[in-house]
């Protein structure tokens, strides 16, 4: 009360800190991945003034005779080289889900290990979204199919083709991490 007689103030902290605003701002080339063993998906964009556009997107194939060592290199081996060649800042890769059969959980998470090295051996931030915020940011509707997301994503990165459901769901995190970075949140996305 003395302070407030006297004339000095006391003002709020702010929910979000300059540094962190301005950190997420700085992000204008973002790479999305969609982790899994035999289809690891992944897309990059870069913003624009206007829209984003997307810079390449596609899938880390492995046959299904591979032995899962072999896979979890041709997904580290193809993020390497696609971080190399058009230089993201930042990761969105998908968060985990609850999966039914434990050892389906476990290979998903070598593949999801695998992909994180990647970009983090490239000094990327790295954000975890849920997949239903994905489709609820993107579709509208958090249970959407598949399709409904890769429909969407070639509509607003105006792809002349559809593309493939791994590459698009990848594409997909990227648009959300875009369109989380340029609003204020109280709930920012996780880091990892």
């Amino acid at each position: 009360m003395r302070d407030r007689v006297q004339g000095n103030r006391r003002t709020a902290a702010p929910v979000l800190s300059a540094s962190v605003v301005s950190a997420a701002a700085a992000h204008a080339v973002i790479l999305g991945i969609d982790p899994s063993l035999r289809g690891t998906g992944y897309g990059v964009i870069r913003l624009g003034r206007s829209e984003p556009t997307a810079l390449i997107h596609g899938v880390a194939y492995c046959p299904a005779g591979w032995e899962r060592s072999r896979c979890l290199v041709r997904i580290a081996t193809t993020l390497r080289d696609v971080i190399r060649q058009f230089q993201p800042t930042a990761c969105a890769v998908e968060g985990l889900f609850y999966a039914q059969n434990l050892q389906t959980a476990l290979i998903m998470g070598e593949a999801r290990g695998a992909a994180l090295v990647a970009a983090a051996e490239a000094g990327l931030t790295i954000v975890e979204i849920a997949p239903r915020k994905v489709k609820q940011a993107i579709v509208g509707y958090g249970a959407a199919q598949k399709l409904a997301v890769a429909k969407m994503v070639q509509r607003l990165l105006r792809l002349p083709e559809l593309p493939t459901p791994d590459a698009a769901d990848a594409l997909a995190l990227a648009l959300v991490l875009a369109q989380e970075q340029r609003r204020y949140s109280l709930n920012p996305l996780k880091r990892i």
